[in-house]
């Protein structure tokens, strides 16, 4: 798009891992009966009065601290006012201009390049209820109200618009999802709504700093709707301009099945919610000391443990970003490494092998079946030369279905490689006599018979001689003297 710049903030609601809601009692627990995690003052019944849980509040100020943000001692809550139906108190109690972090900023890696990305402020409140159109469980034209969302905590991170292509939005979100599972303050699933994204989209004439008329966009549950729906958009806004028309500030819906938006209504300003002090709620005070105490309990986040695996354990650039790309991965890696000190070795299975597992099973490395001792195990028998590469992988698929350790799997299933070489130079020699024409061919300079003569050896070995040993005893013996 030479001809225009865009220009995309991004709002990212991020449900926060508390036991209880924030304002009352309840559990905080997804996948509950509907209205069966409710109670009046998540309900908004007259009379109930909300108590501010402590945690949230822990847990968003450890994010501002994660993302460089200016952390305030002072927090005031306010209502938010709008209708919707599964709104039942008529308003959202939310931060309005005095959030609990301000001033922060994420450094992104894309196509090469590093760009910094503001944060202009996070925010905590509360999050509404979910209304159920699918008609799959109801009547055409017909919605179910489930308030068990109502109250869970959120925390509102609000960048500037300082990204300009829909790859760096993405981006952007991948880093945010993996400090706050790093954090471990959100699971960051956005399929199940934990961690949702709005954006922000205007266009401008490339070269101009004037901002155009920005719209808003919705309902993009996984990163690859976000790219889609910000190309949709950008290229929407152009076709507009470039046709002489104007661009109405409205909220659009993201429909994923026909990979285009709609506009769902014109959007609202800050004047339209209304928004005064939270008059059930006192300001809340929270020291120095108590964000010191905060700050030292920020685990290791992962662009400082990508570059500490690529600095320590020596392995690409490339295989540290696999491998940091959750906390519970990152920390398996460095579990098999504690038992087998050979990092790249262990990059690659992770990369390759587990990672295709969790794939299959669309599972996650929690629920990965070998344990880091027993994968440790099976990798230092390769490495040592005891086991062939897929002698290892019969192993690992064995492993995966019980509950065995490799060195009992070797003798089991007769993968114990031969790498006495005395024993393979008896097979070589008697294999070269029995194939004294493609000796003559390879020596005349036929070198890919090479091949030829290795599964001759590796069949008359049953598989188990050593690979490797083979390959240079060949080569020695076939050499025209």
């Amino acid at each position: 798009m030479p001809d225009y710049e865009a220009i995309i903030g991004l709002e990212v609601h991020a449900q926060l891992l508390t036991n209880t809601k924030i304002f009352c009692g309840c559990a905080n627990k997804f996948g509950a009966s509907p209205n069966n995690n409710t109670c009046p003052v998540c309900l908004g019944l007259p009379g109930a009065l909300p108590v501010m849980n402590r945690t949230a509040l822990e847990y968003g100020i450890k994010m501002g601290i994660a993302t460089g943000c200016n952390v305030s001692g002072r927090s005031v809550f306010a209502r938010k006012n709008y209708f919707y139906p599964d709104l039942p108190k008529g308003y959202q109690i939310s931060q309005y201009d005095q959030p609990i972090c301000h001033n922060g900023w994420l450094d992104i890696e894309f196509e090469g390049k590093t760009r910094r990305i503001g944060i202009n402020r996070i925010h905590l409140e509360e999050d509404a209820g979910k209304s159920v159109h699918d008609e799959q469980y109801v009547a055409v034209n017909t919605s179910l109200i489930d308030l068990n969302r109502c109250g869970t905590p959120l925390i509102e991170i609000v960048s500037e618009p300082d990204i300009r292509h829909p790859g760096e939005a993405v981006a952007y979100l991948k880093l945010l999802r993996q400090i706050l599972q790093f954090l471990n303050i959100c699971d960051g699933n956005m399929e199940e709504g934990s961690m949702r994204c709005d954006a922000n989209i205007s266009i401008r004439k490339t070269g101009t700093d004037q901002l155009g008329t920005k719209t808003e966009l919705k309902n993009m549950n996984s990163f690859r709707n976000v790219e889609r729906a910000l190309h949709f958009e950008i290229n929407r806004q152009k076709e507009i301009l470039d046709q002489g028309g104007v661009i109405g500030q409205a909220t659009l819906l993201w429909d994923a099945d026909l990979n285009e938006a709609r506009i769902m209504r014109t959007k609202e300003e800050a004047h339209d919610y209304r928004y005064f002090p939270e008059p059930d709620l006192v300001p809340f005070e929270v020291s120095d000391e108590q964000i010191a105490i905060w700050r030292s309990e920020i685990p290791e986040l992962p662009q400082q443990r990508k570059k500490r695996f690529q600095e320590i354990y020596r392995i690409p650039e490339y295989d540290a970003e696999i491998i940091t790309a959750t906390k519970e991965l990152a920390d398996y890696f460095e579990a098999v490494n504690r038992e087998l000190n050979e990092p790249k070795l262990v990059s690659n299975w992770v990369m390759g092998e587990i990672l295709r597992w969790i794939n299959d099973q669309n599972s996650n490395i929690r629920e990965f079946p070998i344990e880091p001792a027993r994968m440790a195990e099976m990798l230092r028998m390769l490495s040592e030369g005891e086991i062939s590469n897929n002698g290892a992988r019969k192993i690992f698929q064995t492993m995966l279905k019980s509950r065995k350790q490799a060195a009992s799997l070797v003798d089991e299933l007769k993968l114990r490689q031969v790498s006495d070489t005395g024993l393979i130079e008896d097979i070589v020699a008697q294999v070269i006599n029995d194939n004294p024409a493609e000796v003559e061919a390879y020596q005349s300079g036929k070198e890919k018979l090479i091949g030829f003569f290795m599964g001759q050896v590796m069949r008359a070995s049953k598989g188990q001689a050593n690979p490797q040993i083979i390959t240079n005893i060949l080569k020695a013996k076939l050499k025209k003297q």
